[in-house]
């Protein structure tokens, strides 16, 4: 599966208004990797519970939940996406990281 594969897979997985998080979480990290507060290995994490929390805002902003499947089903919502928008961002820095290898290779 080659990188328009899985563009494809992102974009049908993530809900349009929230793909805006992906380069958004993609600088939130390189910030983190530059800090010398933040050891590498903690970014993901870092940028999971920061998708969650962005996408919870969004998901609970749109329509409050009134009843618990409602609730469950935003606090799933919230879940998936933000994860979804974290990895997509891990996965566009490593994109962007190997470019930069093969430009340095050359």
């Amino acid at each position: 599966m080659g990188v328009n594969g899985v563009e494809t897979i992102f974009s049908e997985l993530i809900r349009p208004e929230l793909l805006a998080m992906v380069p958004a979480l993609c600088f939130f990290g390189t910030l983190l990797k530059r800090s010398d507060a933040v050891a590498d290995e903690r970014i993901p994490r870092i940028l999971g519970v920061s998708g969650i929390l962005v996408a919870a805002v969004w998901v609970f902003g749109q329509d409050t939940p009134r009843s618990l499947p409602q609730i469950l089903n935003a606090v799933f919502t919230s879940l998936v996406q933000g994860l979804l928008c974290a990895a997509a961002s891990v996965y566009l820095h490593q994109l962007v990281r190997q470019r930069q290898k093969q430009r340095t290779n050359r």
